[in-house]
């Protein structure tokens, strides 16, 4: 246990109150947005068959008892992804969740193991569109939180700027010097040793057994995500298919995929896709991401075949997650997302 008091006790309570009332008054600005552009809220169901099928991302684990005693394996959702395209396919237009999501081995100032997502998709729409409700959102949470400037760790910006738009393969260039798209072939396969060699020339570190995506993740880690939303937020778009899992090939270049993400005082805020509608591709995508979690965490989850029976009849769409607690935290001045969440989880 830490010394402090917890959430519950008056006195921090009474402290903590202001910020979470301006985080109800966002969130009801947010419902009412999305709902005067034809927008329908949706609730996903936490439990589901498959958590997701990123390497990266941990869920929880669970089990459903039948009345005669047999047992199902679940998983809280990392996302409501799954659940939201399903209800795409099943003919919905304009859709968007504002729930909790569940991530293990997470916890931290920006971190934490439950955390709320607004989850929003666009039938027949471009993700281009999804950039604009981005900015749309952040500004109306800052109007919400009478925030002038968002602030975090020494970092400032405007949030009713316009968001600087921004390629992966520019920010590589412009914050390492190293090109990016020179690693990557034109089928979108990666190049493991050419990626390495760029790295050990700008002088970052790397392991021997690093494959494309950790070197991939270490520029991103180490030199641009910190130079991101400085002054304004950034959208940083054109993701190398390897790293998005979920979204199509771009129309222009067929090395990347229509994914971008939202950043704000160096802070990640959003993650959006044109969404992938190959049912077959997704399927291989998916054992990719698996074999990785194998290799790394020595598990892997289940496919969810009702997902992938629903792609295949999903319109074309576009779709974004952004961390609710996050973008709260940046208009309300707070130092971490505990801050602004009513109930944080305890800790032992």
């Amino acid at each position: 246990m830490t010394g402090a008091s917890p959430w519950w006790t008056p006195h921090v309570h009474a402290d903590r109150r202001p910020r979470l009332i301006l985080r109800n008054r966002i969130a009801a600005a947010f419902r009412d947005w999305f709902a005067r552009r034809n927008f329908v809220e949706v609730e996903a169901a936490a439990l589901q068959i498959s958590p997701g099928s990123e390497a990266h991302l941990s869920a929880f684990a669970t089990e459903a008892i039948g009345p005669d005693g047999a047992r199902q394996p679940l998983y809280l959702h990392t996302s409501p992804e799954f659940a939201c395209k399903k209800l795409l396919a099943a003919g919905e237009k304009r859709l968007f969740s504002l729930g909790a999501v569940y991530r293990n081995r997470e916890r931290g100032p920006l971190h934490h193991p439950s955390f709320t997502m607004l989850e929003w998709y666009r039938a027949n729409e471009t993700y281009e569109s999804l950039m604009a409700d981005c900015a749309g959102l952040v500004a109306l949470a800052a109007e919400q939180a009478g925030a002038r400037r968002f602030a975090f760790r020494g970092r400032e910006a405007d949030p009713f700027a316009e968001p600087e738009r921004l390629s992966v393969s520019e920010a590589f260039s412009r914050h390492a010097g190293i090109d990016l798209l020179a690693t990557v072939g034109a089928d979108g396969s990666t190049d493991r040793e050419a990626l390495h060699a760029a790295l050990v020339e700008a002088g970052l570190r790397t392991a021997p057994d690093d494959n494309w995506a950790d070197l991939f993740s270490r520029v991103m880690v180490e030199k641009i995500e910190p130079m991101l939303g400085q002054g304004r937020a950034t959208i940083l778009y054109g993701y190398p298919i390897s790293e998005a899992a979920l979204a199509r090939p771009s129309a222009e270049d067929a090395r990347v995929a229509e994914r971008f993400e939202l950043y704000c005082c160096g802070v990640e805020l959003a993650n959006a896709f044109g969404e992938l509608t190959d049912a077959a591709e997704q399927r291989r995508r998916f054992r990719i991401e698996m074999d990785e979690k194998q290799r790394i965490y020595g598990e892997r989850y289940p496919l969810d075949e009702d997902f992938l029976a629903a792609l295949a009849i999903m319109p074309q769409a576009s779709g974004s997650a952004l961390g609710f607690d996050r973008l709260v935290m940046l208009a309300t001045g707070a130092g971490k997302v505990e801050d602004v969440m009513w109930t944080p989880v305890a800790e032992l």
